[in-house]
């Protein structure tokens, strides 16, 4: 009885050294102040990406009882982004008539309802049109909702580029028509008319801090590198181009994955974000998934034309939040930076989990280094050399007591 009693006090002390070692595993942490309920928001702060890793997989949220034992706190961790709900609206193609080298097509909506967008899908491989779009209630008063409003298609050896969207601000009307001018008869093959509602991402904007533009003559390509001026999440980025001319070109975003010091000097490696045209008929904004860099590298294939010029680049992330259950008192810390941890699994991450709603932010500290001296106080008991020669000395006597104990029995 007294041995089994030893045994499991010495578990015990084993479990607790373990534990509190969990966190001198991670390089950081950040104090998470005034905490009064049982669940809070946290939003991350943009030095915590400096040092996690891309999948977000090393955070942790770790306290450490009044007992010295350490807890690990769940979280759920939520990235704000855009919401757009596309409902699509019955209609006719009434009409299609032409005056001359206009061409004119009417829509007739039965419901009334409003409607923001029409997509057009011409047959036309190759066009350059500017469009009116007209409203009526009874197809003898027009109204006008948009005038001189380009829509392109190009397509060669070089570039496959379409815009036929049409934009405009709510309107109802139970007849439209769109008119567009042509020495070709336009092949209106399908449109689609709906009322588009988007409601806006919180973002974080991430200021650019250099930028190195590089021709690439032998494959007719401009390579700009751009730095910002910290690592963050990135999920969007706007081009403004100070030529006043028309443009299509091809465009690829990537970003740095890694870097390498060579006797010739430095080697970078990227990989690809997105890509896309960039073009003089509409904002030049491309959005793609949620990436942590500090660089990015836009490689724009100029094919025969003349360089552009990029007068500036805005770059901005969604914001990212954790929601974090705390259960027990306890000075809890935002923990982060382990290159190897694998992503947490907690019940609060279930979809079909109730998620609170309406939760105070949490107040953070100052970022701190985890010291690995400090695991010396807190390693396993086992790395202890007075435990180590305590243990070794009991597993010595009991072995001895049974083995005297079977000697006397002979």
């Amino acid at each position: 009885m007294k041995m089994k009693t030893k045994i499991s006090l010495l578990s015990s002390f084993l479990f607790v050294g373990i534990s509190l070692g969990q966190m001198s595993t991670y390089d950081q942490k950040i104090e998470l102040q005034e905490i009064t309920e049982d669940w809070h928001s946290i939003e991350i702060p943009s030095i915590v990406f400096e040092k996690v890793n891309q999948n977000l997989s090393d955070i942790r949220i770790y306290g450490i009882t009044r007992e010295h034992d350490t807890i690990e706190a769940p979280y759920l961790l939520q990235r704000s982004n855009e919401k757009t709900n596309i409902e699509d609206v019955d209609f006719v193609l009434q009409n299609t008539t032409r005056k001359e080298n206009y061409y004119y097509f009417t829509f007739a909506v039965p419901t009334p309802k409003p409607i923001n967008r029409i997509k057009l899908n011409f047959g036309n491989s190759n066009f350059d049109w500017h469009v009116v779009l007209q409203g009526s209630q009874n197809q003898k008063d027009w109204y006008t909702i948009l005038e001189d409003y380009r829509i392109l298609a190009i397509k060669n050896g070089q570039t496959a580029y379409t815009f036929s969207r049409l934009d405009f601000p709510k309107t109802q009307y139970p007849y439209y028509r769109l008119g567009l001018k042509s020495d070709k008869k336009p092949s209106l093959e399908s449109a689609k008319i709906s009322l588009t509602h988007s409601e806006s991402a919180d973002y974080t904007n991430v200021e650019v801090v250099k930028m190195k533009v590089k021709p690439l003559t032998s494959t007719k390509q401009t390579q700009t590198e751009i730095t910002l001026a910290h690592k963050a999440p990135l999920s969007y980025l706007k081009i403004d181009v100070a030529d006043k001319i028309d443009y299509y070109r091809p465009i690829s975003i990537q970003y740095l994955i890694d870097s390498v010091e060579t006797e010739k000097g430095w080697k970078y490696q990227y990989n690809q974000l997105t890509s896309g045209t960039l073009t003089s008929i509409a904002p030049n904004e491309f959005k793609f998934k949620s990436t942590i860099t500090q660089k990015l590298r836009l490689v724009i294939d100029n094919h025969d034309n003349q360089p552009l010029h990029l007068s500036k680049i805005e770059t901005k992330g969604y914001k990212h939040q954790l929601l974090a259950r705390f259960s027990q008192p306890a000075v809890y810390y935002l923990t982060y930076g382990k290159p190897l941890a694998q992503p947490p699994r907690y019940d609060v991450s279930e979809v079909n989990f109730k998620k609170p709603e309406n939760l105070t932010t949490l107040r953070l500290g100052q970022p701190e280094n985890i010291s690995k001296k400090d695991s010396k106080k807190i390693n396993p008991i086992f790395e202890d050399t007075l435990w180590l020669w305590m243990t070794m000395g009991v597993i010595i006597i009991v072995l001895g007591w049974f083995t005297l104990k079977m000697m006397l029995k002979k």
